[in-house]
C-alpha cells in the first residue's frame, strides 16, 4: 500500500513572471526538438528493428527521456 502526496521535494515561491524563460521552456519540453518529440522518436523507431537488444536498448531510451 502506498499513499501519494503531492508537494514538491523543494518548495517554490514565484515572485514574479518571466514569460521569455516560459517560453525557452516550452520550446525545450515541448517543441521540435524537445524531450517529448525525442521519446516518441525513441519509441516509434523500435519497431523497425530487427535485434531484441537493440528494441530494448531504445525502450529503455524512450522511457527515460
Amino acid at each position: 500500500m502506498w499513499i501519494y502526496e503531492k508537494k514538491l521535494q523543494h518548495p517554490v515561491k514565484i515572485y514574479d513572471k518571466d514569460l521569455r524563460m516560459a517560453k525557452y521552456l516550452l520550446t525545450q519540453y515541448g517543441g521540435p526538438d524537445g524531450e517529448l518529440s525525442a521519446a516518441i522518436r525513441y519509441l516509434n523507431q523500435r519497431y523497425t528493428i530487427p535485434t531484441n537488444e537493440a528494441k530494448g536498448l531504445l525502450t529503455d531510451i524512450g522511457t527515460e527521456e
